[in-house]
């Protein structure tokens, strides 16, 4: 008796602690949840905690709410002019309405990659097919991408239970038949520019070449006048010089012109004079102190 009591209280509390353990769950912070009776969803969108279900009837299936990136195949569109684009993108998504979710996918991310892989695609061609390739290439990818988002987001919202966060493009590449003819029409528009640029600076170069040479005759001008005032002055100063000294010793003066004249006559051995030999030229060389009545035209200028 004692033994199988034993065994009875044993059994019972086994099965309180399977009860328990099968009662409780926790949600985790990066995780909802949904609550399922015989498959039936009796309670959606569990928030993260500890909560309770019945063992059995119940079973809780959680998803991770975390942003997920979905990497689409390269593809090919055609742009507005019919021209071939690959672009190669990936998408970021994550679940919002655990519920929705569930019904859609099953709960398997894979089936709901496939589902939005192709809306993805038929959202980036026709973008691409109302945008010439100048303005896919010249556009901000942020902005060109900016559409196709808020548009899909809005239909998986609906459809799945998931929002499209964004959508970006890695690369955008063009087909070889194309690339030639993109870089040709590139190196014409920068070749264009570069004329561009080099006649505005030809033309600010004028400018500043014939603003310096106005300056410049502005500075002669101005110089060659000060120099003729400041040469008058200087004429002018000198004479007074020479009338004052005249006037203190006039014959001192006459002798210092003579002796001036005498050293510019003979400088040179070439020189020749044909004078008489009593000329008033040579009278301070006939007499250190001539007669006053022959000093008339002693200076020899």
């Amino acid at each position: 008796m004692i033994n199988n009591r034993s065994l009875l209280i044993v059994a019972g509390l086994a099965a309180v602690a399977w009860v328990g353990s099968n009662s409780l769950y926790i949600v985790d912070e990066t995780e909802r949840a949904i609550k399922l009776r015989f498959g039936e969803i009796v309670e959606a969108n569990i928030q993260p905690g500890l909560h309770f279900k019945v063992p059995i009837t119940n079973t809780i299936r959680t998803f991770d709410t975390r942003v997920l990136t979905l990497d689409t195949d390269t593809s090919r569109y055609l742009t507005l002019e019919k021209k071939a684009v690959i672009v190669d993108s990936y998408v970021k998504w994550k679940i919002i309405d655990p519920a929705r979710y569930y019904e859609a996918t099953s709960g398997d991310e894979q089936t709901a990659e496939r589902l939005i892989s192709p809306r993805v695609d038929e959202s980036l061609r026709n973008q691409f097919g109302r945008l010439e390739l100048q303005e896919i290439i010249a556009e901000r990818r942020d902005e060109l991408m900016s559409g196709p988002t808020e548009s899909l987001d809005k239909i998986m919202r609906e459809e799945l239970g998931v929002a499209i966060l964004d959508i970006r493009i890695k690369r955008i590449d063009l087909p070889d038949e194309v690339t030639q003819a993109v870089y040709e029409r590139m190196r014409t528009e920068r070749h264009r520019e570069a004329r561009e640029y080099r006649a505005q600076g030809q033309e600010q170069a004028e400018k500043v070449r014939a603003n310096a040479e106005r300056r410049r005759q502005v500075l002669l001008a101005e110089a060659q006048s000060k120099a003729e005032t400041l040469r008058g002055q200087g004429d002018a100063e000198a004479a007074s010089i020479y009338a004052n000294a005249y006037q203190q010793d006039a014959e001192f003066f006459r002798f210092y012109r003579s002796l001036d004249a005498y050293r510019a006559s003979f400088d040179s051995k070439d020189d020749l004079l044909v004078l008489e030999p009593d000329s008033d030229f040579f009278r301070y060389l006939n007499s250190a102190s001539p007669q006053p009545q022959q000093s008339s035209n002693a200076d020899g200028s």
